[in-house]
């Protein structure tokens, strides 16, 4: 069972994976095109496993995790911009106000099930998006902001000459984050959380505080989303509110690259952020110039014949893999 403890065996395996993260960009130019995806791909593998503690355990599908991640770049930027403060500084304070936000949401919309919570966490991530673009004042609008750059870098400010440091900074988020999500899944609120996600009136019925499963995995979400968003606000100096608050290109992102890796697995969102945003990449390479919309078409065409093949996921698919290689090929009777 996967939330059962490790293995020496897999331990060994962590331990190679994680090395081969930590080698990963050793052979490319710091500066090059191949190590800016590879911080993508871990900066939305960290917002896929964020994910996880909401839709994951508790199977509450939200698509309204822009509204976090956009608290969270534009807070960290506005106050370096007007008091010169650390995106250190900012972050917490993005936590802090997204966990406040999360709260306020969880109120009306935990009473929803299935698409009905779905719908009601996207309409909370599009009025944070109107929000911002009408708040000129505050966000510069739909003009966009800019993030104070320095040439010399500093971590305490950030920001660095090249993409490598911001590589292995998202790394060791993406360590820190899936380590607690694996403390949270094997501890009594993950057997809370997946009581809740199998029955949720049975689980109230022998004693298990539902509601408050739901918000303790909601705030840790949304401070995690948040603090990935002051990351990427240090990554691309420059957002509008369309871009960090859009529903398609950060909710449904994280949330499709949790459920293509697979959800609930420790290691799922990794194998979807891997997979989806190299294909985006490519996509827009190939299309982007000439036609608009067939990037995204080839790009859902792949989504969907994945989960044709397997709704669980790209982990149960490889698993399904070894199993068939392990019988020669053979499958096991119905």
């Amino acid at each position: 069972m996967e939330h059962a403890r490790p293995s020496p065996l897999q331990w060994a395996l962590l331990a190679a994976g994680l090395a081969l993260l930590v080698a990963a960009p050793l052979g490319l130019s710091p500066q090059s095109y191949e190590v800016r995806v590879m911080c993508l791909v871990l900066l939305f593998a960290t917002m896929g496993v964020a994910w996880n503690f909401l839709g994951g355990l508790a199977n509450r599908i939200s698509l309204g995790h822009a509204a976090f991640f956009g608290i969270g770049a534009y807070a960290s930027t506005i106050l370096q911009r007007s008091f010169d403060l650390s995106p250190w500084i900012g972050m917490v304070v993005g936590m802090v106000l997204a966990a406040t936000f999360a709260l306020l949401l969880s109120i009306p919309t935990f009473r929803l099930r299935g698409h009905y919570f779905a719908l009601a966490t996207l309409a909370a991530g599009e009025a944070m998006r109107v929000l911002a673009n009408s708040w000129a004042s505050l966000t510069e609008g739909p003009v966009g902001i800019s993030v104070p750059f320095r040439p010399e870098g500093s971590l305490w400010m950030m920001q660095f000459s090249d993409f490598l440091p911001y590589y292995y900074l998202f790394l060791v988020a993406f360590v820190l984050v899936t380590a607690l999500f694996w403390w949270v899944k094997v501890s009594a609120l993950g057997y809370r959380l997946r009581a809740v996600k199998e029955n949720e009136e049975a689980a109230e019925v022998v004693g298990v505080d539902t509601y408050r499963a739901k918000l303790i995995a909601i705030l840790i979400s949304a401070a995690i989303t948040a603090a990935m968003g002051t990351f990427y606000a240090q990554f691309q100096f420059f957002f509008d509110p369309d871009t960090v608050f859009g529903v398609a290109s950060i909710s449904v992102r994280i949330a499709l690259i949790a459920i293509l890796g697979g959800v609930a697995t420790v290691f799922g969102p990794l194998v979807g952020a891997a997979f989806i945003i190299p294909l985006e990449e490519l996509a827009n390479t190939w299309f982007g110039g000439e036609a608009a919309g067939l990037s995204a078409f080839a790009y859902g065409v792949v989504l969907i014949v994945i989960i044709l093949i397997n709704p669980r996921g790209l982990i149960a698919l490889g698993r399904q893999a070894v199993r068939a290689a392990r019988g020669g090929g053979r499958t096991a009777p119905a």
